[in-house]
């Protein structure tokens, strides 16, 4: 067989799987910054540079120096928690940080602090800028910057294009998201396409999906989002239950945001609600026993948690899932993955070509421009024109 029929063949398979009305999308920080949401080092440093209290940034100074040089917030977030936990055991309930002692009240306001600076940066936006051309930005409550017309593009290209012909629909498109802002729930808003996101009301609404609950399986619902990580909208009061809020409400009273981070924290805090339900999602989507497509894209592979979820779904027998991640180059997907049984149904769609288990890569032509393609805007691309168009 010719390289350009491998070629032909290729393109063929995946613009048949990515039309294919079982399907599902894992979508990460990638996805989203673009729109004016930053990535976690950047994200880092400008959260880090708004602590004004001496004696949080005497502590934040103290973990860095206790933690690897590469940590960001998620890490100083889970080293506090785990510090929290620690205190609570102790007689005195404190701990130290260089040469302050922090009691369980004071790690909750840091903790509670640094939750708050994310979610205003998620919110408002902030891009890092590195010269004249591209200056620093900084979103505000009255002056936001950050921009959705790509996630409206992407639901278009998905509802418009690629389903609009399906006359076997299995049910509602997934949307798996590491992400906390808000854009896949707001685009599809404005496309107007139903979702569902486990939550009931209006404005502001109440979580009623959770762990072993059903989900919505209503013939109007098209969409389901699921947010493994948490939300920038949402609230968890003292007793538990989660709310769905606008910005600057001062009701309905609740202690602090419902964030999660995929590090030390991650098991226990998976195994309660709202993020047992939503990794239930997850699991469950993953192990059909039916034809099924999970797209990634944006992901960079680093929450072990989510990694090990696909990779056991995947690795039992009857799994008919097929995985076409879209990445920068095909080593940042786990070496698990790419050595594994079934790794003849993960494609990889990457700045080197397409891999498929037993093939050598299948390149585009050596024009910048279409090396792209596993970015967020070439992911676009590809939906809205096929994968033949980088690949003539």
């Amino acid at each position: 067989m010719s390289f350009r029929r491998n070629q032909s063949d290729l393109v063929e398979q995946l613009d048949k799987l990515l039309s294919q009305g079982n399907q599902s999308w894992l979508l990460g920080a990638g996805t989203s910054v673009d729109s004016g949401i930053p990535l976690m080092v950047p994200l880092t440093n400008h959260v880090i540079s708004c602590i004004t209290e001496p004696k949080h940034i005497a502590a934040i100074s103290a973990i860095q120096n206790e933690l690897e040089s590469n940590c960001h917030v998620e890490h100083i977030l889970s080293h506090i928690a785990d510090c929290r936990a620690i205190s609570e055991r102790k007689r005195e309930k404190n701990i130290g940080f260089g040469k302050a002692n922090f009691t369980t009240q004071e790690l909750d306001d840091l903790h509670g602090r640094l939750t708050e600076l994310i979610g205003d940066t998620i919110r408002w936006g902030y891009v890092d800028g590195n010269s004249t051309e591209n200056p620093r930005k900084v979103g505000t409550y009255s002056d936001p910057i950050v921009t959705i017309e790509n996630h409206v593009e992407f639901m278009e290209a998905i509802f418009g294009t690629r389903q609009r012909n399906i006359s076997e629909r299995r049910g509602a498109i997934r949307f798996f998201t590491t992400n906390y802002d808000t854009l896949l729930e707001d685009a599809l808003a404005l496309c107007c396409i139903p979702y569902w996101d486990g939550f009931e009301g209006g404005a502001i609404g109440f979580k009623s999906h959770r762990f072993g609950s059903k989900e919505n399986q209503s013939n109007g619902v098209r969409a389901h989002v699921v947010k493994l990580h948490g939300s920038i909208d949402w609230r968890i009061s003292d007793d538990g239950r989660i709310w769905r809020v606008r910005d600057h409400d001062s009701y309905p009273d609740s202690s602090r945001r419902v964030l999660i981070y995929p590090q030390s924290t991650k098991y226990l805090a998976t195994q309660r609600d709202p993020f047992s339900g939503q990794f239930e999602q997850l699991r469950n989507c993953l192990h059909s026993d039916s034809e099924n497509l999970l797209a990634i894209c944006g992901y960079s592979f680093g929450d072990e948690h989510i990694n090990l979820e696909i990779q056991q779904a995947l690795d039992q027998r009857s799994n008919k899932t097929t995985i076409i991640a879209f990445t920068s180059k095909i080593q940042n997907i786990p070496d698990t993955w790419r050595n594994s049984s079934w790794s003849n149904r993960l494609y990889m769609v990457s700045s080197d070509g397409v891999f498929v288990k037993g093939t050598d890569p299948i390149v585009c032509e050596p024009d910048s421009e279409k090396w792209e393609w596993w970015k967020f805007k070439g992911v676009i691309k590809v939906l809205k024109s096929g994968p033949g168009e980088f690949l003539k």
